[in-house]
């Protein structure tokens, strides 16, 4: 590791890998992939742990990885919180202003945020993210940054994560096994965002999504805020159990011929060959096909779904960026293009070093983002280049994570 860095680790607890990221930032301000570490996994169901031995153990193999490939030993990361108990509402905060003079000043900010979160949730939910989206000052126009300005009254519009608590236990517990500190909670969504969208994709409009073994993380940005956010319990596995029950094949088979796919499209007259435990094994090109374009056309009509919640139903100038295993796929962007009527592409990487044939990989998206947003919960408002990351403005979420004690 070169010397003057911050080393920074993101952990994306998946339903079939653990994967693991080290990177570190140096005095330009860049980062750079130090290590990268997957180890299977069996002991998460639809993002949630239902086995916290299997699973640290499965972290521990994954960390180890990235750390001989980094040359250093973590003891704290950002960890990813998946699943379709990830829940998200829209909360407004409302203070007086109580900066001499009545300037508005940090404190105003956090006292205003601070407000935004006292919703009514129930007993076994908690918030793991705020993100505040706009502030008005005496019922004005929206702005992004008060301080300094001067007025009576402070109020923010907010955009608030919440998970079930139980499920972020779950996830802690096996952390705590495997001896790493939880810096703080991150969502698929919206970590793959802050690795694979410019600036120019924020602020157009676009929709992020990952699509992983059994969830599916939809992340929608607009104007450089976060404008929706919704996990899907389908994913990948769903298509491979479509094809283990149409192609009457069992499990190991079926995610062979998956990911020997040649192509959505028009049918294939092609036959899929594929070997398997020393056998040649031989299926029908047009079943394959009929069967996995029926599971991705139901992803499709709930990705829309997400979208016309927040009124972008084929209306976001930046499409669809598609990551995860499954984004893989071959030909499925001109596929996500025709069903919902918007650009669609697979995501990649943007502006890192280092050891970047090690996440070229769609499914290395999200934990590269969770390694690059470890930066701003370990203590940095980072910076990549000139861009702000547009996770900076939201200080509460730091806030809210030492108030969890951890």
């Amino acid at each position: 590791m070169q010397k003057n860095t911050s080393v920074f680790a993101g952990i994306d607890v998946g339903s079939s890998f653990v994967r693991v990221v080290i990177g570190f930032t140096n005095e330009e301000g860049g980062f750079s992939i130090a290590g990268v570490g997957v180890s299977p996994c069996q002991g998460v169901r639809k993002g949630v742990v239902v086995h916290p031995e299997e699973v640290a153990t499965a972290i521990n193999a994954a960390v180890e990885e990235a750390e001989r490939q980094a040359g250093v030993n973590i003891s704290r990361a950002t960890v990813l919180i998946n699943g379709a108990q990830i829940g998200s509402q829209s909360s407004r905060g409302v203070v007086a202003i109580s900066g001499a003079g009545r300037s508005i000043t940090d404190e105003d900010r956090m006292r205003v945020e601070e407000a935004a979160t006292v919703i009514q949730m129930p007993a076994n939910r908690e918030i793991i993210q705020v993100f505040a989206k706009n502030y008005y000052i005496d019922g004005g126009e929206a702005i992004k940054d008060p301080i300094g300005m001067q007025g009576v009254r402070l109020e923010v519009e907010a955009h608030i994560l919440t998970a079930s608590t139980p499920s972020l236990k779950g996830l802690d517990f096996a952390l705590e096994r495997s001896g790493i500190r939880i810096n703080s909670h991150v969502v698929a969504g919206l970590a793959a965002a802050e690795a694979v969208l410019d600036r120019r994709q924020k602020e157009c409009g676009t929709a992020v999504v990952d699509i992983g073994a059994t969830t599916m993380n939809i992340a929608i940005l607009e104007d450089g805020e976060i404008e929706h956010i919704a996990v899907i319990p389908v994913g990948g596995q769903n298509i491979t159990n479509d094809l283990a029950i149409g192609l009457k094949t069992d499990l190991d088979i079926a995610e062979k011929v998956k990911r020997s796919f040649q192509g959505l499209g028009s049918l294939p007259s092609f036959e899929c060959k594929i070997e398997h435990n020393g056998q040649k094994l031989v299926f029908d090109g047009p079943m394959i096909q009929m069967i996995i374009e029926a599971r991705l056309e139901e992803m499709m009509e709930q990705i829309d779904k997400e979208l016309a919640k927040v009124k972008k139903s084929k209306k976001l100038p930046g499409g669809v960026v598609f990551v995860g295993g499954t984004a893989s796929l071959k030909g499925l962007s001109d596929f996500a293009k025709e069903k919902l009527e918007l650009p669609a592409i697979t995501g990649t990487i943007k502006g890192l070093s280092g050891l970047l044939d090690s996440v070229k990989d769609p499914a290395m998206a999200t934990p590269v983002g969770i390694m690059m947003l470890d930066s701003f919960f370990a203590g940095g408002h980072h910076q990549v280049g000139a861009e702000k990351s547009w996770f900076s403005p939201f200080g509460k979420l730091k806030r809210l994570h030492k108030k969890r004690g951890q």
